[in-house]
């Protein structure tokens, strides 16, 4: 296993932090790495290829079509396409024609989609024509349509030359006013996460790099630019491979991939899996949430753990995992990255003594320029910094507590807020209730999360109705759904005839009752099991998310379940009936019903197959 070349916590010496060229860019890299490697790999997506100069052709032929259409310094450009090699053209066209980028997944809800166009102000959206995007003030450019008309064409695009401070992307996050909020990030500060990323890890046109992250999740740009920019080639798994742990596992050692990121919950899994000798990986990142797993002593790739707001380009602080050793009860976060600090003070903008608990508080070179069109939130948590003479130098307020360590790692310690971090994903619970209030059966509700034993985190919702009207659980999740991506629905509604509250006036979130199968919502119309199956399905699901009385038409994914966890149920149906089911078909049959159709149909299958004896077995354990 090669080690780091350096500690992720202190990457060069002060005199070394402000040498980054402020004459580069990410087009005048990657052009460098173009000229030098065209015949590397540069994309891998299945059977689907493109080298450095392949890459380099297609995404400048659409550059100058985008320049032509007007794209320049600081214009933003939606980009609504899934992780894919189109991605990568647009994105890289994009920043060629000197604009900056928005990703945007495809899957959202179209109205969470149209809010994040008009929001922010882009007057062009780079899809294709499979995609169903909303209509609006913005021009639709589908790629697949106009590759065809650009293909070819001799390239003459001037060269466009971005400053620091202008802009590369935006990302939206979500927001406590309940609407999302764009989070501007310049030039500066994503070259500044280049280069400490390619000198920390080494990166070198060798590696060959993962790409796992949704494109609406800031990890994104982490697994693009620092290996684009260094002549590495980066592949793309099928979402079936990303959602199967083992699956996964089989790719990125079939792959051969040397460095690659997991959400902290993925990761957690893959840290418990037996990975083969013939393993290449060195290096796995992680990050988005607490991490609770320490790497095994003989595993053959060191973790290192990151953490940072969308609001400081991806990553702040980064640390390597060793193996539990007992000192800490969670892996720590490591240390600031190259240009970057981080301090812990009280509340009144003074540090604490090491061991003590704080706020977290961010400054340096990849601050972002604030949020989109939203200047009076952008005061609110940019502050003048007390700890520079400099005029103009910030302090992003987190919101996060956590404490320095002896060692001068730091320890995360959550929130002090009430935001959420579930599978990764940044979440306002004032978002949903601003959502789900604005339903005519709803008056009052708070959102927490609510720790499982048996699903880890999951959202709940309190909801009083209005006016004694019925709750309607299926009604809830729909009306949400229209408005709010899948990892922001709650799992279960709990009715209250009122909400607690503190003297002051406040929601009392430890008021709350604990959801049960007594109190939560449940389906009126759902039907009970009709047959051994049915019911033995039912019980395993019902286990799996901690609910009674599940019925045949209860969706596994409405009542809770997500990818990780369908891994579990796949793993159960096994043990319980002796079959193989792919977790695709948990996909295309998420209920009771179906899914037990699917368990029966397997079944006659494997009897078909089997002599008397070995089928009158398998009855037996089955009907048992």
């Amino acid at each position: 296993m090669s080690p780091l070349t350096e500690s992720p916590a202190e990457q060069v010496s002060p005199q070394e932090r402000e040498k980054i060229p402020q004459e580069l860019s990410i087009p005048r890299m990657f052009a460098a790495v173009a000229d030098a490697f065209p015949e590397n790999l540069a994309v891998s997506e299945g059977t689907r290829e493109l080298t450095y100069r392949e890459l380099n052709v297609r995404s400048s032929q659409l550059a100058q079509h985008l320049y032509a259409l007007g794209v320049g310094t600081d214009a933003l450009v939606g980009l609504c396409l899934p992780r894919s090699i189109g991605f990568v053209v647009g994105a890289l066209a994009i920043l060629k024609a000197g604009g900056a980028y928005l990703p945007i997944d495809p899957a959202l809800p179209k109205d969470r989609l149209s809010f994040m166009l008009n929001d922010a102000g882009v007057s062009l959206l780079v899809t294709d024509s499979s995609q169903a995007v909303p209509s609006g003030k913005w021009k639709v450019l589908a790629l697949d349509v106009i590759d065809k008309s650009i293909s070819g064409t001799a390239v003459n695009l001037p060269q466009r030359h971005s400053e620091p401070g202008n802009l590369a992307y935006v990302i939206y996050t979500s927001g406590s006013t309940g609407r999302p909020k764009g989070v501007e990030i310049t030039n500066g500060g994503l070259l500044n996460l280049i280069h400490w990323h390619q000198r920390a890890f080494a990166v070198t046109s060798r590696d060959r790099a993962s790409m796992l992250a949704n494109v609406g999740f800031d990890a994104s740009v982490w697994e693009l630019w620092p290996y684009l920019t260094a002549g590495a080639s980066l592949h793309f798994p099928t979402e079936e491979t990303i959602k199967v742990l083992e699956s996964l596992r089989d790719w990125i050692v079939e792959c051969r991939l040397t460095i690659g990121f997991a959400p902290t919950p993925t990761a957690e899994q893959l840290l418990r899996l037996e990975w083969p000798c013939s393993t290449v990986l060195r290096v796995l990142l992680t990050g988005g949430d607490v991490l609770h797993e320490f790497p095994a002593p003989n595993l053959p790739f060191q973790v290192v753990n990151n953490y940072g707001p969308t609001e400081n380009t991806v990553v702040t602080t980064s640390g390597i995992v060793a193996a539990e050793d007992g000192t800490h009860t969670v892996p720590h976060i490591g240390r600031a990255i190259s240009n970057s600090q981080v301090y812990i003070l009280n509340e009144h903008l003074r540090a604490v003594p090491t061991g003590d608990p704080g706020e977290l508080y961010i400054g340096g070179a990849s601050l972002a320029r604030g949020y989109r069109n939203h200047p009076e939130l952008t005061a609110e948590r940019f502050i003048p910094s007390p700890f520079s003479e400099k005029s103009g130098q910030r302090l992003y307020r987190t919101g996060d507590r956590g404490k320095y360590l002896p060692d001068g790692n730091i320890a995360f310690l959550g929130r002090i807020d009430e935001q959420i971090k579930i599978r990764g994903y940044r979440i306002e619970p004032d978002e949903i209730v601003a959502v789900l209030n604005g339903h005519p059966t709803v008056r009052e509700s708070v959102v927490t999360a609510v720790q499982d034993p048996a699903t880890d985190k999951r959202l709940v919702a309190y909801v009083v109705p209005a006016n004694n009207a019925r709750l309607d659980r299926n009604c809830l999740w729909e009306f949400l759904r229209r408005e709010l991506p899948d990892y922001m629905i709650p799992a279960a509604f709990v009715q209250l005839e009122s909400l607690p509250l503190t003297p002051h006036g406040k929601v009392d979130r430890a008021a709350l009752p604990t959801p049960s199968s007594k109190n939560i919502l449940q389906d009126e119309s759902a039907a009970a099991a009709h047959s051994l199956i049915e019911e033995k399905v039912a019980k395993i699901v019902g286990t799996l998310l901690g609910i009674t009385d599940v019925g045949l038409s209860d969706n596994f994914f409405l009542l809770g379940g997500h990818s990780l966890l369908g891994t579990q149920l796949i793993a159960s149906l096994r043990n319980e009936f002796g079959i193989e089911l792919s977790l695709r078909s948990l996909f295309e049959a998420p209920t009771v019903e179906q899914l037990s159709q699917k368990v029966e149909d397997q079944l006659m299958d494997k009897l078909e197959s089997m002599s008397e004896d070995e089928a009158e077995r398998l009855l037996r354990r089955t009907a048992a």
